[in-house]
């Protein structure tokens, strides 16, 4: 008579949270650039909790440089009532500026 053993296997369980825009970011980065780390990460069952924890990263630095940048630049609430299209024009500058620096340091960084 054999005995035959049988493994049961199951799969990590994923975070629920939702991916935003960085954590997409850095899984298609990793997918087309790194795709050991990503195969790895994937096979390990840990690519969407490190996507996360890097969309969190990239999330919480550019709320604190946007806010840095607005002291800086001196940007108020009473720039965007009196001209609301300067105000516009120069927090499109700071997002477009802070977006760059979370991609190069946070998302784009292995």
């Amino acid at each position: 008579m054999k005995t035959v053993l049988t493994t049961n296997i199951f799969a990590n369980e994923e975070p629920e949270q939702t991916l935003t825009k960085y954590g997409m970011l850095r899984e298609s980065f990793l997918k087309n650039n790194h795709k050991g780390i990503y195969t790895g990460k994937l096979l390990a069952g840990t690519l969407k909790e490190h996507c996360l924890d890097i969309q969190e990263q990239a999330e919480n630095m550019v709320e604190c440089l946007t806010k840095q940048l607005v002291a800086v630049e001196g940007i108020s609430e009473d720039l965007k009532s009196y001209n609301q299209m300067k105000w516009v024009r120069r927090m499109n500058s700071i997002r477009n500026r802070v977006d760059e620096v979370v991609l190069t340091e946070v998302v784009y960084k292995i």
